[in-house]
């Protein structure tokens, strides 16, 4: 299952990925957000983005736990629909450290990159979990049509 290997779309993105269960990834990424976290300089912003940081680096390896333990196909879309969204606000915190001059783009690189990975591994995931056909979309929520 590619939610499990996580490899196909992560190939896509950035070349050849050994395969590892994807909570054990997950898992890795949350420790690798604590350490950064844990070294950021103090000061009222950045403790602030340091805390987004956090919150929401470690929920995608707690949803991905609780997605994994699901009782029903519906709990595990809303689960794994919570792992995209954090693994992408993620990204969006780092890249904010990056352009806040707070760390530099070379010690947030491997973060990054694992961040759009599990949201390419986690749509893909959506998607097979939903039985979608075709090409996998940005992002796998419903977007609301206009009337």
């Amino acid at each position: 299952m590619n939610a499990e290997l996580g490899t196909r779309n992560a190939e896509q993105q950035g070349g050849p990925v050994p395969p590892r269960d994807l909570r054990d990834r997950t898992k890795a990424f949350a420790l690798g957000v604590l350490r950064l976290v844990q070294v950021l300089p103090r000061g009222r912003f950045v403790d602030v983005i340091g805390h987004q940081l956090l919150r929401a680096g470690t929920s995608v390896a707690a949803n991905y736990r609780s997605a994994r333990r699901a009782r029903s196909r519906k709990e595990f879309l809303a689960k794994m629909g919570i792992v995209e969204e954090e693994a992408d606000e993620s990204s969006f915190w780092l890249e904010l450290l990056v352009e806040a001059q707070l760390v530099t783009s070379e010690r947030v690189a491997e973060l990054r990159r694992e961040a759009g990975q599990l949201v390419a591994i986690t749509v893909a995931s959506i998607h097979t979990a939903r039985g979608a056909r075709g090409s996998v979309p940005r992002s796998a929520f419903r977007v609301p049509r206009s009337p």
